[in-house]
């Protein structure tokens, strides 16, 4: 079963930028990847992942992302960027991500990104730490 908005403990807001609007008068697709970016990156603030990358050179890499766009967003408008993680390996996870509109309260768009944990000193694939993957566990109930 796929997680949904409201399963996510991750959030962040962002308002829309008037500059992120193209000619076609909607938020440009490129900005949604951004977006999740930038929630992506909160999720490994929760978890702790950049003082493991600063102690140990090991951390995150994304592999794949996606996105389906749902509803065009335009400004001015507010988004909910919500990520959670909807499954979990020995070396990797899947994340979801959900662009919610204040304006319309309806859900813009979701994604998808598959993140692995590599040795950036070895320039190799690594485990996830354990210290990680358990605070993992305990932002995302995982079934």
């Amino acid at each position: 079963m796929s997680k949904s908005f409201d399963d996510c403990q991750v959030s962040i807001e962002v308002p829309i930028a008037w500059g992120e609007m193209d000619a076609f008068q909607h938020v440009n697709n490129v900005v949604y990847f951004r977006y999740f970016e930038s929630a992506r990156i909160a999720y490994f603030e929760r978890v702790g992942v950049f003082e493991l990358m600063e102690a140990s050179g090991v951390g995150p890499i994304l592999a794949t992302t996606s996105c389906r766009f749902k509803a065009p967003l335009t400004y001015p408008d507010t988004v909910t960027v919500a990520a959670c993680v909807e499954s979990l390996e020995s070396d990797r996870f899947t994340m979801r991500y959900f662009v919610k509109s204040a304006k319309s309260g309806r859900v813009a768009a979701e994604g998808e990104g598959l993140v692995v944990f590599y040795d950036y000193n070895n320039n190799c694939k690594h485990a996830i730490p354990t210290d990680i993957y358990e605070a993992i566990t305990k932002v995302d109930v995982l079934q």
